[in-house]
This record gives C-alpha cells, structure tokens and sequence, in this order.
C-alpha cells in the first residue's frame, strides 16, 4: 500500500520552520492502518518479545496496535507525572527544545525482550531516551520500528545500539 499517499505536511507546526507530518488521514483509513501496524510488526515475529514500549502520544496509538498485532503486553513512556508508583527517568533533546520521558519502574522484568515503537524519527533524542529507560529497567532492547523517518535530520545516527531500527516511510 502506499503509505505516503496518507500523510500531510503541515507547516510552521508546532512552530515556525517546523514541517509537521500528519499520519491522521492514515489512522482514519481502516485498511491503511491495518496494513502499517502489520508492516511495523512483520520483522518481529517469531522473536520472543515479552512487550511493546510506546512512547506517548502518538507511539501510544502505533506501539498498542502493534504489540497486539504481535500478541504481546504494551508499556508506555509517559511526560512526567502522569504515572503512578515509582518511575525511571531520563531528560532529552529534541529538534525544538528539551523534554523528559518515564516509564514504571516494574514495567517490564529484568532480562525481558522489547520493542521501541514511535510514530516518527526525527533527530533521534526521543527514542534514544526510552532506549536508555529500556535499558534501565534491565530489560533486552530487541530494537526499535517507526512509522516515519525523516532522514535529513539525522536521527538514525543516535541510534547508538547494535539492535536494529525500522521505519516503514522514509522521508
């Protein structure tokens, strides 16, 4: 399927000089959905993953669809304070400024092999925090899949790791 068709550019979003790309017409087609979650799951079958962490918002939507595509538990990476318990945490960058991630603390057992999923890779500073909060919990990163990458931004090479890193759109 063609994917691209489904995605809008929009500009000076969430501010100036930013080109924002919009999945939103993709996630409201129903066979297109389908198809992207199952294209997203499809190289991790068979590799006994224990969960899919989704980082909020909109890895929330992609990562819950994909780890029930793979029949698997769901843990999401939150903003701060929107988790109960006691929480992990790491501070980042990102293409427009600074933000933080959690994730409980009990998520995941040690040792447990998982999934990053996002909806985009940009520069990189996002799935390189929930790599780190992975990584803290003691959990195996089996690697990371994105819906979008956007390639001119660079955000592949902070993927520091041996683990593979999948996006099913480059841009």
């Amino acid at each position: 399927m063609d994917f691209a068709r489904l995605i809008r550019e929009i500009p000076d979003f969430p501010k100036p000089g930013i080109r924002f790309k919009d999945f939103s017409p993709l996630l409201a087609d129903g066979q297109a959905f389908a198809d992207a979650v199952a294209a997203m799951a499809a190289p991790w079958r068979g590799q006994s993953l224990r969960a899919v962490v989704g980082i909020e918002a909109r890895g929330f939507i992609l990562g819950a669809a994909v780890a029930r595509e793979l029949g698997i538990g769901f843990v999401p990476v939150r903003k701060p304070g929107k988790l109960p318990g006691a929480v992990r945490e790491v501070s980042y960058a990102l293409e427009y400024g600074h933000d933080r991630l959690q994730v409980q603390a009990d998520a995941v057992p040690p040792g447990a092999a998982v999934l990053i999923v996002d909806d985009v890779l940009a520069t990189g500073g996002t799935l390189a925090a929930a790599a780190e909060l992975v990584e803290g919990l003691g959990a195996r990163l089996a690697g990371a899949a994105v819906l979008l990458e956007l390639g001119a931004l660079g955000g592949r090479r902070r993927w520091a790791r041996n683990q593979p890193l999948l996006a099913t759109l480059s841009y």
